[in-house]
């Protein structure tokens, strides 16, 4: 086990210093996430997002003013909050973004019918997709080459990858990993939803030096019942939080009949990290790997 954990920090290294080898500049027809080729006549201009994280990495390369509108759940930067919004994640308003007369519209390919309507009316739009982190990092620089923001680009690659290295050069060495469980939504305190294998929080987890006890999970996002999470009895539970508040605090997961027995209760070892930092596929996953190194190894990662 632990020669693996090894080997996938390795790659991971190896394998961002690389991954975005190769990718086009534009204008001209580009490839996107879905393999799908998209002609542009010319650098976007007109920029339209309809993803959270599509949205930050567009800010992150000093484009704010070229996105024109965003969807109602784009909050960050502060900026993106005062853009014209073209509806909601699952219910993209199509004449709003027709109204912008956008020269490039993102997505995440997650609503078919946004890219087939677009695609019948002759407006560019590309499928900003990632599945992992060096994906993550290719996309970075793709946006940077077809925007014409290549230098962005890269020092923002750069900063994410030696900020990476600077997390991996202290946990790689550790013989001793602490079992996570992540707490994406407790509604059902029975059931709560974790994340497992395919996953940025699984990926972040194992990269700040701890073990996902969903790892072997069939599915990104899971259901855990009560007696698989008190059989993996963490060491550590992250409880996903938005704008600082958790749907459920750590105080009362300390309440909860079943939870009580755990090694992380019994310890107070629970705490909450920005979901948005550990979900959305963007430049700003680095943050969240870092905060999560820090509660996972406190004495290696002090301020």
């Amino acid at each position: 086990m632990r020669r693996t954990y090894l080997a996938l920090l390795i790659i991971v290294v190896i394998a961002a210093a690389t991954a975005c080898a190769g990718v086009q500049s534009g204008p001209g027809t580009i490839t996107d996430d879905a393999g799908r080729e998209i002609h542009l006549n010319s650098t976007p201009t007109r920029i339209v997002s309809h993803v959270p994280s599509i949205t930050e990495t567009i800010f992150a390369l000093g484009l704010g003013d070229k996105l024109v509108a965003d969807s109602d759940y784009c909050d960050y930067p502060e900026a993106a909050k005062t853009k014209p919004k073209i509806g909601g994640y699952f219910t993209p308003n199509i004449e709003e973004i027709v109204a912008m007369k956008p020269d490039l519209v993102l997505t995440d390919g997650h609503v078919p019918e946004l890219i087939t309507k677009l695609d019948s009316l002759g407006i560019p739009i590309a499928v900003i997709d990632p599945k992992d982190i060096n994906g993550v990092l290719k996309d970075i620089e793709l946006l940077g080459n077809i925007t014409g923001s290549q230098k962005k680009a890269a020092e923002i690659i750069s900063n994410f990858e030696e900020r990476v290295d600077a997390v991996m050069y202290k946990v790689v060495p550790l013989c001793s990993l602490p079992s996570v469980f992540y707490v994406f939504d407790a509604t059902d305190t029975t059931k709560p939803w974790t994340a497992g294998p395919g996953s940025f929080v699984d990926s972040l987890i194992n990269m700040a030096g701890g073990h996902n006890v969903a790892a072997s999970a069939s599915d990104p996002w899971i259901q855990f019942n009560m007696e698989e999470l008190v059989n993996s009895n963490p060491d550590i539970i992250l409880v996903d939080s938005s704008h600082g508040t958790a749907a459920i605090s750590p105080d009362q997961i300390k309440e909860l009949p079943g939870w009580q027995g755990l090694k992380a209760v019994k310890e107070n070892h629970i705490y909450t990290i920005d979901g948005d930092l550990v979900n959305r596929s963007g430049p700003r996953l680095v943050e969240g790997l870092e905060e999560m190194a820090k509660i996972l190894h406190p004495d290696l990662f002090k301020d």
